[in-house]
């Protein structure tokens, strides 16, 4: 019994680690972009969240602006969502924590959905809210193809 044991610790021990496994000083830059890039668009949200809501003399203009917004929304959850993908593949813990950390601009992002829905009021038409998140989320796999760095 004792030498099976030994011979499987040192299979294990022998066995390769996964393929898509990196090390982290490989994995770090790829994370970092997706990190800066979903600061720089929550950094965005945040004005728009302080300012007060824009105000637009055509539905038209309106809806060019609304798209751009949301369009940043697909692009921070794509971003988010990307990172924690490629920090995935290093078993280092610190890359690992900070491609979690930005998950909570997810939610900031949700607020700033909800704003636009208030602003949609003031400019004279509707939004709602659970569809733009439907649209959202539908839209995040082909933006996560986007962003996506070469290997």
């Amino acid at each position: 019994m004792g030498l099976l044991l030994v011979v499987a610790l040192v299979t294990l021990a022998a066995t390769p680690a996964l393929p898509d496994e990196r090390p982290a000083d490989v994995v770090w830059p790829r994370v970092a972009h997706h990190l800066d890039e979903a600061s720089r668009l929550a950094t965005h949200f945040e004005g728009v969240l302080r300012e007060s809501c824009p105000r637009f003399a055509s539905p038209v203009e309106w809806d060019t602006y609304l798209d751009g917004e949301l369009q940043r929304v697909v692009l921070l959850v794509a971003h988010v969502e990307q990172a924690w993908v490629e920090a995935k593949m290093t078993d280092d813990d610190d890359v690992r924590r900070a491609a979690k950390a930005p998950r909570r601009r997810v939610q900031e992002a949700r607020g700033l959905v909800d704003k636009l829905a208030g602003c949609a009021e003031a400019n004279g038409t509707h939004l709602p809210v659970g569809a733009l998140w439907k649209w959202v989320e539908q839209e995040v796999p082909r933006a996560r193809v986007e962003v996506t760095l070469p290997r």
